[in-house]
Parts: C-alpha cells; sequence; structure tokens
C-alpha cells in the first residue's frame, strides 16, 4: 500500500518538474534576448535620445531660440539617462523572443481553438502599443511641450543676452536696468525632460491596449458587448479622470487622449460583437441554439421588459 501511494506521488510530481524545467528553459531564454536588447539599444541610445528631445528642440525652436541647450547637472546622470533608454528599448526589442517563449510555454496546455484565439491577441498587442507610442512622440508630446514652454519668451531673452555679450548693458540707465526685473530662462534637464516623454509613450501605449484587452475578455466570456455599452457613461468618466492625470494641465491635449481612448472604447465594443456573432454562427452550426437565438441573450433583461409580461408562458395574451 506504501509503495502503490510512493508511485502515485512520483508520477504527479513528474508533470510539475517537467514544467518547471520547461518554464526555467523559457525564462532563461527570455532574459537572454532582453540582455542583448540592452546591449544593442546602448550603442544607439544617444540617437534614441535625440529622437525622443525631438519635440522639445523643435518648439524650442518654434518660440525663437536658435541653438536649443539641455543639460544635466550631477556627473552619472547622462549615463543613468541613456541606461533607462536602454532598459526600455531593449525590452521592446526583445518582446518578440519575450513572447514567443511564453507562446511555447503555454500553447501545449491549449486547444487547437483556443490557440486560434490567443496567437491574433499575443501579435495584435505590441502593434497597438507601438500605434500608441507613435501617437504620444509625434502628437501629444509637440503639445504637451508648446503648452509648457509657452509661457517663456525666448526671442526677448535671445536679445538681452546678445546685448550684454556686446556690452550694450553698460550704455542702459541702471533705473531701466532694475525695472526689467529677473530675467527667467529654460535649462532643461535631460533626465527629467527624457522623463515626461516616457510617461506619455507608456501611458498611450497602455490606453491603446484597450481594444485588445476588451475583446480578449469578450472571447472568454469576461465581457460581452451589451455590459460595455451599459456602463458606457462610467467608462466616460473613467476616461476623463485618466485624461486629467496622465496629461499636462492642457485642456486640448486632454481631449486628444479623451477622444482616442473613447474612440478605441467603441471599437472594442464594436469587436467584442463581432466575437458574440461569431460563437452564435458556430452554437447555431453545432445545433446548440436556434436560428433566432443569442448565446448572449440576457434573461433578467427579457424578463423585465414591460411587452413581455403582457405575455403568458404559452404567448398568449
Amino acid at each position: 500500500m506504501t509503495a502503490r501511494a510512493d508511485d502515485e506521488i512520483d508520477d504527479s510530481a513528474a508533470p510539475l518538474i517537467e514544467h518547471l524545467a520547461e518554464l526555467r528553459t523559457r525564462i532563461i531564454w527570455a532574459v537572454l534576448a532582453f540582455v542583448a536588447g540592452i546591449i544593442v539599444a546602448f550603442v544607439v541610445a544617444e540617437p534614441i535620445l535625440q529622437f525622443l528631445l525631438g519635440p522639445i528642440e523643435q518648439t524650442l525652436r518654434a518660440l525663437g531660440d536658435p541653438s536649443p541647450t539641455m543639460q544635466y547637472t550631477s556627473p552619472q546622470e547622462y549615463l543613468f539617462t541613456l541606461f533607462r533608454i536602454s532598459m526600455v528599448f531593449g525590452f521592446i526589442l526583445a518582446f518578440p523572443v519575450i513572447s514567443y517563449q511564453l507562446w511555447r510555454f503555454v500553447a501545449p496546455g491549449l486547444y487547437k481553438t483556443e490557440k486560434n484565439a490567443f496567437l491574433p491577441f499575443l501579435i495584435a498587442s505590441p502593434v497597438m502599443f507601438l500605434l500608441g507610442a507613435s501617437f504620444a512622440q509625434f502628437v501629444v508630446t509637440p503639445l504637451a511641450m508648446q503648452f509648457f514652454l509657452g509661457f517663456v519668451d525666448f526671442p526677448s531673452l535671445l536679445s538681452g543676452t546678445l546685448a550684454r555679450l556686446a556690452g550694450a548693458a553698460d550704455a542702459v540707465p541702471a533705473a531701466e536696468v532694475a525695472s526689467q526685473g529677473i530675467k527667467i530662462t529654460f535649462f532643461g534637464k535631460v533626465n527629467e525632460s527624457l522623463d515626461l516623454t516616457l510617461k506619455f509613450i507608456v501611458a498611450f501605449g497602455l490606453c491603446f491596449q484597450l481594444p485588445v484587452l476588451l475583446t480578449l475578455m469578450g472571447k472568454a466570456g469576461l465581457a460581452s458587448s451589451r455590459g460595455l455599452r451599459g456602463v458606457r457613461k462610467y467608462a466616460i468618466v473613467g476616461i476623463l479622470v485618466v485624461a486629467a492625470l496622465v496629461t499636462p494641465p492642457d485642456v486640448t491635449t486632454q481631449l486628444i487622449l479623451f477622444t482616442v481612448v473613447y474612440g478605441l472604447y467603441e471599437i472594442s465594443i464594436f469587436l467584442v460583437a463581432w466575437v458574440e456573432k461569431k460563437k452564435d454562427e458556430e452554437a447555431r452550426a453545432e445545433g446548440v441554439i436556434g436560428d433566432d437565438e443569442s448565446l448572449f441573450d440576457d434573461p433578467e433583461e427579457e424578463a423585465d421588459d414591460p411587452l413581455l409580461k403582457e405575455f403568458d408562458e404559452d404567448g398568449k395574451p
């Protein structure tokens, strides 16, 4: 009896050990890909930094600064900034390998229909993130920079600086110089400017995951198009709150984010309804439901319908 129990324990433990060994192998390959991505990204980290700071440069030039300058205030700041860029873009470069390792680990435990359902979302997720990141880099960040930097009068600051360098300030009366007050200009720090840009990129990249997430939930039966329509007013309030938190205090930028995310929410409703239609067609083909029936009818909603209450179980008034 004891020997049989030991055999059962060994048999149940063997698959777990095999799964753990498989998981370890997939994690090792994912980590190696991440490290390789960091190394590759670090080689081109400075051009990436120039690209990310492009909206700030263009805004400063448009405001009258002919030679925009950024600064760092500690010896290690610039190097750590390049490391941050390498980490973020290294993960982006390694994501195809990481997602492939995830797929290889999960796929053996899925049915064929589940594989066909999961794989498109695994591909769509990075695509939507890149779309959101591009929208943040080319639309949102320039608007934010115009809002933040629009309060500084760069032409006046530039003319005053040139006048002082030329010695013209000596000819200005002391009373007039005193009345001019303190000159306030912009000396941007590299890490702080990059931090704002990366926050926009990550925030919009995650917001653009909304259709992927809701469609996947609809595929799994965790969300329905009818339910999403029912909470639309709450979604509008939630999107407004998110727009106020992740954007600067600029009404234009907030309206752009709200419009985009709410549009994605409506697209998600359409995609979930399409998924439900496909499920109904499969159920009708298998004879599970009739031609006029749907798997997603709400019995409670039908029971509360005043028109249906006028009929009894036989369908007679």
